[in-house]
């Protein structure tokens, strides 16, 4: 079993349970009555969201296919709307409020961001250059690897193609 999946059903208790307990303290709170009417209209809510998303997570993706350009952050964008639509959708308050957190646009566009170098961290580098399109890399000099010849650091940055940014890959030579 995946090392992250052994604690799924850890997890789903334990949100469970903040649920349950949310949900006697806004109920006790404001009233039962009233917090049944707030879980079903967040519900709702999340309802019409999740199609207006999906729908606009589709269209993004077949706009970016259609243009030549990398679907990445067009599918990304998607599956942060649709996974705070789907929170929302889910009855409670909890994922409600992380729901609708996640459709505000700067924690959108955090959480994009997250997705995006998670993606790019689990998959290989062609393959995230084909999502995301080229990125932007830093490389240092550091400690010669085992087996790879001690080069001497330049004096001064050499600057390749009068400084533009070239579209490359990486190649890691100890492999």
């Amino acid at each position: 079993m995946r090392r992250g999946l052994r604690f799924a059903p850890v997890v789903a208790l334990v949100w469970v349970l903040l649920e349950l307990a949310v949900f006697v303290g806004v109920g006790r709170g404001i009233g039962f009555g009233t917090a049944v009417l707030l879980v079903f209209a967040a519900s709702l809510l999340g309802l019409v969201l999740l199609r207006r998303e999906g729908m606009r997570a589709w269209r993004g993706f077949r706009a970016a296919a259609r243009a030549g350009q990398p679907p990445g952050p067009q599918v990304t964008d998607g599956l942060v709307g649709l996974l705070g639509a789907l929170l929302l959708a889910v009855p409670g308050l909890v994922g409600a409020v992380v729901g609708a957190l996640l459709l505000v646009p700067p924690v959108r566009r955090l959480a994009r961001a997250g997705v995006r170098r998670a993606t790019e961290r689990r998959v290989s580098s062609m393959l995230a250059g084909d999502l995301f399109g080229p990125r932007r890399v830093r490389v240092r000099r550091g400690e010669p690897g085992a087996g790879a010849p001690a080069e001497p650091a330049p004096a001064a940055p050499t600057v390749v193609d009068g400084g533009r940014a070239i579209e490359g890959e990486i190649v890691d030579p100890g492999r």
